[in-house]
């Protein structure tokens, strides 16, 4: 069996004016919401709901999907920021050592899974047409199509890197991650950044200093390819779309089983890390919803309203 390692330094976004750039890693978030509103669509006609909840859904999903995202990543690895650059929280900005537009960097899946229940709670509580559970059976499905793009983001971004990889026939050179921009600039002598990164590509006694690393990503990615598919399934093939919170119940297992497991290859995320019992931080937060999960599938039960 040949070995499949490659080395890894892409173009990760297109130069628009000053510092700002358009993110690929911002491009597949955008795809995801799009490729979401168009399953819910079909989800909403195929039971004739009502399009006109469609929208504020998407909004609401929207919204409360990057503000969980992003205030989960900061309580869970980043807190520090809550101090020392407490607007960078909120903004595209960082305001450490002046004013730089650096985009959201930083957000934690477990927090945009809490922020998309608390969001579908307060969209329900306006738009009292369905259950919560109804909703949240439903949304799952194009939640988890837009993991796989966000996963292939965050690789194109040489963030979330996994472990090295040694004699595994698998591995990536994150060579962007590597080194940092000041870096490579200050090694190579090149100014371009993107042509510094070249420069270390094309250098094999720099090269050589870039370890193999698992694509934890590209794991994840393809791993959530399946969720969504048993999803999509259990929802247009079997009965079970009609047991409340089965679906729901179903992703939360699906899903934070596949992270619990792609953690062990992960390297650690943020500098609040935790090891207990051989379990870190994302496999610890990742046990609840496969708790909460398996609940839903399996013991509850919706009240009957007595009239």
């Amino acid at each position: 069996m040949h070995a499949l390692k490659f080395n890894w330094n892409p173009v990760t976004g297109i130069d628009i004016v000053g510092d700002f750039k358009l993110h690929f890693y911002s491009l597949m978030w955008v795809i995801a919401f799009i490729l979401g509103w168009y399953i819910m669509k079909r989800i909403y006609t195929k039971e004739k709901i009502n399009l006109e909840y469609l929208d504020p859904m998407f909004i609401y999903v929207v919204l409360s999907t990057m503000l969980g995202a992003r205030l989960g990543h900061v309580l869970f690895y980043q807190s520090e920021l809550i101090k020392q650059d407490f607007f960078s929280i909120f903004l595209p900005f960082s305001f450490k050592d002046g004013i730089q537009f650096t985009g959201f960097q930083g957000l934690a899946s477990h927090g945009a899974a809490i922020g998309i229940i608390v969001g579908m709670y307060l969209y329900r509580k306006k738009y009292n047409y369905k259950s919560l559970l109804w909703i949240l059976d439903r949304i799952v499905i194009p939640v988890a199509s837009g993991a796989v793009f966000v996963r292939i983001g965050n690789f194109i971004n040489s963030e979330i890197i996994g472990k090295a990889s040694g004699d595994f026939p698998l591995g990536v050179r994150f060579i962007q991650d590597y080194y940092n921009k000041y870096e490579v600039v200050r090694k190579t002598g090149v100014k371009d950044v993107q042509d510094a990164y070249n420069a270390i590509a094309s250098n094999p006694e720099l090269l050589e200093a870039v370890p193999y690393r698992h694509p934890s990503q590209l794991y994840e990615s393809f791993c959530y390819i399946f969720v969504f598919l048993l999803l999509w399934y259990f929802y247009s093939k079997t009965p079970k779309k009609n047991q409340t919170g089965f679906l729901f119940g179903l992703f939360l297992v699906l899903l934070w089983t596949v992270r619990f497991f792609v953690e062990y290859v992960k390297e650690p995320q943020g500098d609040e890390y935790i090891n207990w019992f051989n379990l870190n931080t994302g496999q610890w937060l990742s046990i609840p919803f496969i708790v909460i999960g398996l609940y839903f599938m399996f013991i509850y039960k919706p009240k009957t309203v007595v009239r």
